[in-house]
């Protein structure tokens, strides 16, 4: 799953510790959720794409092989 953590972030300036502390998880989630080694809860999705003031698509697209 693709997403745009990393651009909301520096829109936003802040850090991966800042938004983890946001959403109430670590930054080492964070890191992985931005490089797309981990995807998220649906929770988790929902309140990143909250705290960027965006909708769920905005921050987040699924890929062709997510369907698989």
């Amino acid at each position: 799953m693709k997403n745009k953590i990393r651009i909301e972030r520096a829109v936003l300036n802040i850090s991966q510790q800042e938004l983890a502390e946001r959403v109430g998880v670590s930054r080492q989630t964070i890191n992985a959720i931005e490089l797309e080694k981990y995807v998220p809860s649906a929770l988790v999705v929902m309140k990143i794409a909250y705290t960027f003031g965006k909708s769920v698509n905005d921050v987040f697209e699924l890929e062709d092989k997510d369907w698989q």
